[in-house]
């Protein structure tokens, strides 16, 4: 029953979404978030904890903004993948170095390896999956399946295959990413949140130590994929700046011991996300106990 119940509130929302004025969807979505910044203070707590391990010369006053200034990023994206889901948010005019992004997509494309675009949960990564697969890219999406099957099945699968991207949840994901690198495939991954078991290990990340997944560096060794960095970043409402790295080719050659060899690699995917978040911090999803030991 509750899944069910769930499923229409969504659909209903999408419905809404379906024929609001735009500007309005935005507004009421940033309404939403700054209700939410204000009855939940632990979340909100754990965003400043966050923000002043990460920034510790900043005021509380700085904090608090900046805070601020993430919800607000958040709502934004919330709002923008809402009216992907309806057509109503023109991915191809929203990215403004449209010809450089196509021609490096295409250039990934070429490649007679496998290839991991690796990204974090930051600015608008709906929309960076759905250009990248649109023009020429399709990839297997790595990511967790959702606590509501009937709303997974019928609305994010559906919307996250769209332009041909597979979907494969992180129970047997490493399987299924290995079938698809031995075939030369892509795959996609967000790296950035805090994981467990034989494929992690504490890695630096800003400074701290922070449970990471070492698949990525794992799947590098055995497969030879190009790593690449791959993230889009928010200008102003509705428009953004696609960056596609030059993959990394790092693979700790000077270390004899494996499971030491994949810790080297990884810290060094770390740091290319550090660098891809300090670009626009205030879009990363500092919502998350990434460090939570």
């Amino acid at each position: 029953m509750r899944e069910n119940i769930e499923y229409f509130i969504v659909k209903f929302l999408l419905w809404c979404a379906s024929w609001m004025p735009k500007s309005l969807i935005y507004g009421i979505v940033k309404a939403m978030a700054i209700v939410l910044y204000y009855i939940l203070p632990k979340r909100r707590k754990l965003v400043y904890r966050n923000l002043k391990n990460v920034f510790p010369l900043s005021s509380k006053n700085e904090i608090d903004r900046f805070a601020k200034k993430v919800y607000d990023n958040l709502s934004q994206s919330v709002a923008e993948i809402l009216l992907m889901f309806v057509d109503r948010f023109d991915i191809d005019n929203a990215i403004i170095n449209f010809d450089e992004a196509k021609e490096k997509i295409a250039q990934i494309g070429s490649s007679k390896k496998g290839v991991i675009l690796f990204t974090a949960h930051f600015s608008n990564w709906e929309l960076l999956a759905h250009f990248i697969s649109k023009h020429g890219l399709p990839f297997l999406v790595i990511g967790r399946e959702g606590t509501n099957k009937i709303i997974d099945k019928n609305i994010t699968i559906p919307f996250r295959s769209k332009y041909g991207n597979r979907a494969a949840y992180k129970k047997k994901a490493m399987i299924s990413m290995a079938k698809a690198l031995k075939n030369r495939e892509t795959i996609g991954m967000l790296i950035d949140q805090k994981t467990s078991g034989t494929h992690s290990a504490k890695i630096d990340f800003f400074g701290q130590k922070a449970s990471t997944t070492l698949s990525t560096a794992a799947l590098k060794l055995k497969f030879d994929p190009l790593i690449v960095p791959t993230y889009v970043v928010r200008e102003k409402r509705g428009c953004y700046r696609m960056y596609i790295e030059p993959p990394l080719e790092y693979t700790a050659s000077e270390i004899e011991d494996e499971k030491e060899k994949m810790k080297a690699m990884t810290l060094r995917y770390n740091r290319a996300l550090e660098e891809m978040i300090l670009r626009a911090p205030e879009q990363w999803f500092w919502m998350h106990n990434r460090w939570k030991n």
